[in-house]
């Protein structure tokens, strides 16, 4: 069976574009997911996302298996904590929170990991994170005390791209946070994707489909949405196979 990260590579080569929905089990109600789950899978997305910067321990993998009742779409796990890891999802985003200084979300949460994926039959894909300023503090900010950075410095958000890759991370994710004011700007994700030779996943404040299709348009290969389908299910409608 092809990995996720080898699925992800093959679309990008036929020069298919990618949609995750995220989905956060501390806001999503396992009652309502059947109705959420049948409107996800009549739209464009190719990923299910799970995660969320602080999620109640076990309501995960709780989450995940409901999920995975509903579609065939690979569910991959974006955890803000060690305690979301679970096995039943198809693959774990390992995310190394580079635009910031705080050696926990750089390394120490990994070893924490390490014990818990060493006995899980779970595909581990690095992953460089970069907050990005938006306009607003987001939860991400909260929870790893660290700040974004700065829109108007470009080339350090470039080269912090650029050194995630070559450290090795086979991911690189832009994103301006759950509930950001805008979007990452588009200059940012043309500039970030010309120095990169790993996939682009970009995220944060895209609420219509013309953002999204600029998000791709200027080099995302990846896009993700959470918010704007926590706040209006009917934005499914835009995006319809």
């Amino acid at each position: 069976m092809k990995s996720t990260y080898s699925d992800i590579l093959s679309s990008i080569s036929e020069e298919k574009k990618l949609l995750a929905v995220l989905i956060d089990p501390d806001k999503m109600k396992l009652e309502a997911l059947s109705g959420f789950m049948q409107k996800l899978n009549q739209s464009i997305a190719t990923h299910i996302f799970v995660g969320g910067s602080t999620v109640n321990d076990y309501a995960t993998e709780l989450i995940v298996l409901e999920i995975k009742k509903h579609t065939k779409l690979p569910v991959v796990l974006f955890p803000g904590d060690v305690s979301q890891i679970t096995n039943k999802a198809d693959a774990l985003l390992f995310l190394s929170l580079i635009s910031g200084d705080n050696p926990e979300y750089l390394i120490g949460k990994h070893i924490k990991a390490v014990s818990k994926l060493r006995d899980l039959a779970l595909e581990v894909i690095p992953t460089g994170y970069l907050l990005i300023e938006n306009g607003r503090q987001t939860t991400v900010e909260k929870v790893t005390q660290t700040l974004p950075l700065p829109i108007e410095n470009v080339q350090y958000i470039i080269d912090t791209a650029k050194a995630g890759e070559l450290l090795g991370m086979k991911l690189v994710y832009l994103e301006a946070g759950s509930g950001a004011l805008q979007p990452v700007p588009l200059e940012i994700i043309s500039f970030v994707k010309q120095e990169l030779s790993v996939p682009l996943i970009v995220g944060g404040g895209i609420r219509t489909k013309q953002q999204l299709n600029e998000a791709y348009n200027f080099g995302a290969d990846l896009v993700v949405i959470g918010t704007a389908f926590e706040d209006d299910e009917a934005f499914f409608d835009q995006l319809r196979k």
